[in-house]
C-alpha cells in the first residue's frame, strides 16, 4: 500500500481507464488508485475489475449507481481514502487532459510545504493544447471572475488536477460542501485556502481529451458562475 491515493471518477471512460491505469502503475512513485465509477453503461467498470487482477492491493474501484456527480464522486473518494490512512489524496481526470507524469510534481510539491498542489493552466509555465480559443477565454476568464469576488490568490481557480495533504481534507467539512459540478472545484480551494492552507500552482500542460465524450455542459458553466457569489457569503 502507498502512502498516496490517486481518485478518478468515470463515466463511460472504457477507451482511456486501461491506459490510464496502466501509465499511473508504470511511474517511478508509488500510488494507489482508486477508480469511482458512476454506473457507467460502456463496461468501464468491469474493465477496471480485470485489471484488479494483475495489480491487487493497489487497484480499487467503487461503484455507485447513476451519474451523482463529480463532486460526490471525489468526495466518496475522499472519505474512502482518509478511512485507510492514506496521506496525499489526488484528483485527476481519466481521460488524459492531466498528464499522469504531472502526478510525481504534484507529490513533490505537497513533500515540500504545499497543503494543496494544484496543476495550474495559468500560472508562469503552464498552458493549454487542443482547445478552442473560445474555451480557453472562457476558462481563463472564469478564473478571474473567481478571483474578483472571492479575493482568491489563485491564477487557475477551477483548476481539477489536484493533491491534498490528508490534514486538509480531515478539517474541511466534506458533508458541508455545497456544489457538485464545474464549482467543486472552486468550492474546495476556497474551503482550504479559507482555513489557511498553503495552496501551490504547479505549471501543467492540459490537453483536451481525445478519446471519450466531454461532460462539460453549459448547466455546469451557470452552477459555478452563481456557486461562486453564493461562496462568497455562505463559507
Amino acid at each position: 500500500m502507498s502512502e498516496a491515493l490517486v481518485i478518478i471518477p468515470t463515466y463511460n471512460e472504457k477507451e482511456n481507464i486501461e491506459k490510464m491505469v496502466r501509465k499511473v502503475f508504470s511511474l517511478p512513485e508509488a500510488f494507489d488508485l482508486l477508480i469511482v465509477d458512476d454506473g457507467s453503461p460502456d463496461g468501464t467498470a468491469a474493465i477496471v475489475k480485470e485489471l484488479q487482477k494483475e495489480f491487487q492491493g493497489n487497484l480499487h474501484i467503487e461503484e455507485r449507481t447513476g451519474k451523482l456527480g463529480l463532486g460526490t464522486a471525489y468526495i466518496h473518494g475522499f472519505k474512502w481514502g482518509l478511512n485507510r490512512h492514506y496521506q496525499y489524496l489526488f484528483e485527476m481526470d481519466c481521460d488524459f487532459s492531466h498528464n499522469p507524469d504531472d502526478l510525481i510534481r504534484l507529490y513533490a510539491a505537497a513533500k515540500n510545504g504545499a497543503d494543496v498542489a494544484i496543476g495550474s493552466r495559468y500560472t508562469k509555465g503552464g498552458k493549454v493544447e487542443n482547445w478552442p480559443v473560445g474555451r480557453i477565454l472562457m476558462s481563463y476568464f472564469a478564473s478571474v471572475y473567481v478571483r474578483m469576488v472571492l479575493w482568491m490568490n489563485v491564477m487557475d481557480t477551477t483548476a481539477g488536477f489536484k493533491c491534498y495533504r490528508r490534514e486538509v481534507l480531515e478539517n474541511i467539512d466534506l458533508d458541508g460542501v455545497k456544489f457538485i459540478g464545474y464549482a467543486f472545484q472552486i468550492e474546495m480551494k476556497y474551503r482550504a485556502w479559507r482555513k489557511k492552507y498553503k495552496l501551490v500552482e504547479v505549471p501543467i500542460t492540459f490537453i483536451d481529451r481525445v478519446l471519450g465524450a466531454s461532460k462539460m455542459s453549459t448547466g455546469i458553466f451557470k452552477e459555478a458562475f452563481w456557486g461562486v457569489l453564493q461562496m462568497r457569503w455562505m463559507i
